[in-house]
């Protein structure tokens, strides 16, 4: 079975003709214009589910399943995960990488293993990862061209450029 990945969530009920208001967690919102199905999550079990028809509004967008017509039978989707398959993920340009195919890799600086990709946080002017070291200390780097050298998808290796302690805490 192929694993699934969290694209968005149903927020509400959008007018009476079966539509959902749905807050997308995709770095990449204009892929629901092209969504035929997607997965939704029924305690732990996805279920498959046809795109009809996809809006979009100012700031969100609105969807509406094949044989959901009416506000009565979308009720139940509200609070629901949507997720898409392996199938269905966006195509990223050269040099970007999701998030879940980033998190668990080794991180090296200065041909030394320097720990374990955690996290990425995700802030307006630019990511941070959240590296724990090897003794334990958890690490936030910016994930900008100053500071990383690359990423080696296939063999789960993210490359520091390598330098002074400019990790190091300061404090003593």
């Amino acid at each position: 079975m192929s694993d699934f990945f969290l694209i968005a969530k149903i927020a509400s009920v959008y007018g009476k003709n079966g539509f959902v208001k749905i807050i997308t967690f995709s770095s990449f919102p204009d892929r629901f214009q092209k969504l035929g199905k997607v997965f939704i999550d029924f305690f732990d079990d996805k279920k498959e589910f046809f795109v009809e028809k996809v809006i979009k509004q100012k700031d969100f967008f609105i969807l509406k399943f094949k044989n959901f017509d009416n506000d009565g039978d979308v009720t139940v989707l509200v609070g629901k995960k949507i997720f898409v398959d392996e199938n269905n993920l966006v195509k990223l340009p050269e040099g970007y990488y999701f998030i879940h195919d980033m998190i668990g890799c080794r991180v090296f600086r200065n041909e030394t293993e320097f720990g374990t990709l955690k996290d990425v946080l995700n802030f307006p002017s630019n990511d941070v990862y959240v590296i724990e070291s090897a003794e334990g200390n958890e690490i936030l780097i910016p994930a900008v061209a100053d500071y990383v050298e690359g990423f080696d998808q296939d063999k789960k290796i993210l490359l520091l450029k390598p330098g002074e302690d400019i990790y190091e805490d300061d404090e003593d």
